[in-house]
């Protein structure tokens, strides 16, 4: 037990000193270790971002567990069709495969994410519509676009790599190294579509807001490997998009 405790926190030290070493190389963004496990998986969210006047994980969330410990559902099979559910509250790995997880994080029903017993961590939530606009406003005003400005703030909100890649100069895809300026770091993990089919991982990143659109749709964002900007539009509830938690 004593070298498992020694070799933890040798770990932490060492992705400490990472952390660190990564915001000395980016001025304009705070980079904040934190740990953080509140589903009995050990799931660690090991750093956060701030972004304008809003704190943000740099992963989706991973939970198989709300955060009072009862377990979010998934469907057997995973491909199961959910469209004649009234209020399905699920969650799957793309694709059902676990090994997905880690790097891309869980796919969410919108019921299941605004659950009254809370996916985030305690000092973290859903972002709202309105969060996540000011959230892309900030990036658009303060220089973060392909042209320097506009809202072509694609590439500063995506990961620098796993995107297809595209020929367009401008599009998250085409030169993924220069991406994530504003280190929100989205990845292209696709989408669960509500009759079972899983979707775009490697083309496109869906996150969702807690608000409602509708009585069966609710906002959303994503990012696309052949577009240059952020997709703002709304979707069928029972669709299983990613989550990034914004501190309270």
């Amino acid at each position: 037990m004593k070298t498992k405790i020694t070799t933890w926190i040798c770990n932490l030290i060492v992705l400490g000193s990472v952390l660190i070493l990564a915001n000395n190389c980016r001025k304009d963004l705070d980079n904040t270790l934190i740990i953080i496990d509140n589903d009995n998986d050990t799931n660690f969210y090991t750093a956060s971002v701030t972004i304008g006047t809003q704190v943000w994980m740099t992963k989706n969330l991973k939970t198989r567990r709300y955060r009072n410990g009862d377990k979010i559902r998934t469907t057997s099979p995973a491909t199961l069709d959910i469209s004649d559910e009234v209020t399905p509250k699920y969650q799957w790995a793309f694709n059902s495969d676990e090994i997905n997880v880690d790097t891309y994080g869980r796919l969410y029903t919108w019921y299941a994410i605004t659950d009254s017993r809370n996916v985030c961590p305690a000092g973290w939530h859903v972002a709202t519509n309105d969060d996540l606009t000011v959230l892309t406003e900030y990036l658009e005003n303060n220089g973060f676009g392909y042209q320097g400005s506009g809202n072509d703030i694609g590439k500063a909100m995506a990961s620098v790599s796993g995107w297809n890649i595209d020929p367009t100069s401008g599009n998250v895809g085409n030169d993924q190294g220069s991406n994530n300026s504003s280190g929100f770091s989205i990845l292209p993990g696709g989408y669960r579509s509500f009759i079972g089919t899983f979707i775009s991982k490697e083309s496109g990143g869906f996150w969702w807001s807690k608000t409602e659109f509708s009585e069966v749709n609710a906002y959303a964002r994503a990012l696309r490997s052949y577009i240059d900007g952020v997709y703002y539009y709304y979707n069928t509830k029972k669709n299983g998009y990613s989550v990034r938690c914004l501190k309270d």
